[in-house]
């Protein structure tokens, strides 16, 4: 059944019957296994990859960096 189908046959409902079924729906989204957990927790994995002792370059430094980057790239 396609979901314009569904939605078709819910406008046919009586209104305590689509109150039921707006019910079944959401208790059925809060027992599925929540996503948000997993991807904070890869998160915080991969912010902990970037992690160093080292402090963050400073505007001249990436500067520099990003113009011998472009100097490697145009120029060899």
């Amino acid at each position: 059944m396609s979901l314009q189908e569904l939605k078709e046959q819910a406008r046919q409902l009586l209104t305590n019957e689509r109150l039921e079924l707006v019910r079944a729906i959401i208790e059925s989204l809060q027992d599925a296994p929540s996503q948000q957990p997993e991807r904070s927790r890869m998160i915080k994995q991969m912010k902990g990859l970037l992690k160093t002792d080292e402090p963050a370059p400073t505007d001249e430094q990436v500067e520099s960096m990003l113009e011998e980057r472009r100097v490697e790239k145009y120029l060899s």
